[in-house]
């Protein structure tokens, strides 16, 4: 059985692109403000946060752009949706990221050694101030929409501004030490730690972009199915197993085997079909494609199944399997020789 809303996952969509369009336009505007600084200052780690700013600049266009197509409706070509594209972007930023740390580190390391005198810090530092202030309340804004949408490109976009803003809190640091001590080579120093910080969130990204692109297991994902399946499990519902959930941007896809009476009608075994979906669907709030695999009962079911009255029991009763998300994931009993 399929079970998603159309309409809950285009509303969605159209909220996460006009985020996304917001982190544009103001990615652009704070580049031409950290390069002001820069001019102004002639700083490494100033210089270091206006790099980062490029990154946020044709991070947030390429996400832009990927949200939109994530928020496609399936079609013949891609009869699971597009949002695979998210993980696309997310994993394009954090490389972004990672590039621009070691640029970063490439040009500070050596003004340890030969560090530039700076100009202009007060002004320089008033603009920073500026720039991390409206990152900081950017980056809060796109995380919280990426969260309650289920936006991976736009909580990495939101994540990656939120570095943005530690960066250039780093930097206002280093500028006031030089500031208040006259030691240049803290500047160079600052840089450096800003590359290092660049290089762990962008490997960050990367794994988790992969991880989505590889449909790789969610623990905490699966076991609030298996809470959902254990409030819903009443005598007739036998086994369920083979569970498996992926993600396709916003949308979670979730399918698994359940066993049922064998000498059930299909109306009957339809309708549990029908009840079960929609409480799994429920907990994604209404961002899942959930497909029931119904299966007949076995002798070997007998000793773990508790339907009364039952025409055809072949052993007693001897205790329920446990439908957590360890067993849940495995084949049935019968078929583990149980």
């Amino acid at each position: 059985m399929r079970a998603s809303s159309p309409r809950l996952m285009e509303a969605g969509s159209r909220i996460q692109v006009r985020a996304m369009g917001l982190s544009f336009v103001f990615a652009a505007l704070l580049l031409a403000v950290k390069f002001a600084a820069f001019a102004l200052t002639h700083s490494h780690a100033v210089l270091s946060d206006a790099l980062e700013s490029i990154v946020n600049v044709l991070g947030s266009g390429f996400a832009l752009y990927s949200v939109w197509l994530a928020g496609q409706p399936a079609d013949a070509s891609h009869p699971y949706g597009h949002g695979k594209a998210e993980a696309f972007s997310a994993g394009f930023e954090g490389g972004l990221i990672v590039l621009a740390g070691c640029a970063i580190l490439w040009g500070a390391v050596p003004s340890l050694w030969a560090p530039a005198p700076l100009e202009n810090i007060d002004l320089g530092l008033l603009l920073i101030v500026g720039a991390g202030g409206v990152n900081l309340a950017l980056g809060y804004l796109l995380i919280r929409i990426g969260r309650r949408t289920g936006s991976m490109a736009l909580e990495a976009d939101g994540h990656h501004v939120l570095s943005d803003s530690v960066t250039t809190g780093g930097v206002l640091v280093g500028l006031g030490i030089v500031r208040i001590t006259g030691w240049v080579w803290i500047d160079g120093l600052v840089a450096i730690v800003v590359g290092l910080h660049l290089l762990r969130v962008g490997v960050g990204l990367v794994q988790r972009a992969v991880a989505n692109l590889m449909d790789r297991a969610d623990p905490v994902v699966l076991a609030s199915i298996a809470r959902a399946l254990r409030y819903v499990r009443r005598p007739g519902l036998i086994e369920a197993h083979h569970l498996r959930s992926w993600r396709t941007g916003s949308l979670h896809h979730v399918d698994f085997h359940l066993t049922v009476p064998r000498y059930w009608e299909l109306e009957e075994a339809h309708g549990v079909e029908h009840e079960i979906a929609d409480v799994v669907r429920l907990l994604f709030q209404d961002h899942a494609d959930v497909i029931i695999h119904l299966d007949p009962c076995v002798p070997d079911c007998c000793s773990y199944c508790d339907y009364e009255p039952c025409p055809v029991r072949a052993a007693p009763f001897a205790g329920p399997h446990e439908w957590d998300e360890i067993h849940l994931v495995q084949a049935a009993a019968y078929q583990r020789g149980e």
